[in-house]
């Protein structure tokens, strides 16, 4: 039957495919403290306050 064979996994595309999930994975932990570090200095530089966002 075609397509429903099960592919053989190649231990270098096992690690590639960890290495991105891992980079993905410290990116978006590394962007959220970013943002939790200049979020508020931001919003009162560009806007004039966190209080108008809304």
């Amino acid at each position: 039957m075609a397509g429903l064979e099960i592919p053989a996994w190649d231990p270098e595309t096992a690690l590639l495919i960890g290495a991105i999930l891992l980079e993905a994975i410290v990116l978006y932990v590394g962007y959220g403290g970013l943002e939790r570090l200049f979020g508020p200095y931001l919003m009162r530089l560009l806007i004039g306050g966190e209080a108008s966002v809304q």
